[in-house]
């Protein structure tokens, strides 16, 4: 029953436009993050970021172009979120 009703939610009742707006939030949250030096929490709302892309994509909503604009942001946040915990632990980056 869990997976039946998650799966509805995904692929038919989630509101796009609300998605579209947490992707929004979670990236510009990953930023602050790593503005504050905390790669932990970045990394964290990259994920969440990149979750929500999935969503987004599985539903349709998002046009082959804009597929790679969104694939290229949720990579440069994930990206910076490991440089920025490389360089706290002090390790090359």
């Amino acid at each position: 029953d869990n997976e039946k009703q998650m799966s509805e939610w995904n692929f038919e009742v989630a509101n796009t436009d609300t998605l579209f707006d947490l992707f929004n939030k979670a990236a510009a949250e990953c930023e602050n993050c790593l503005d504050k030096k905390l790669p932990i929490p970045a990394y964290e709302q990259a994920i969440k970021a990149s979750h929500v892309f999935n969503l987004l994509q599985a539903r349709g909503v998002i046009s082959v172009q804009e597929r790679a604009s969104y694939m290229g942001r949720v990579r440069d946040l994930a990206k910076g979120s490991c440089e920025a915990h490389m360089l706290k632990n002090g390790w090359a980056a």
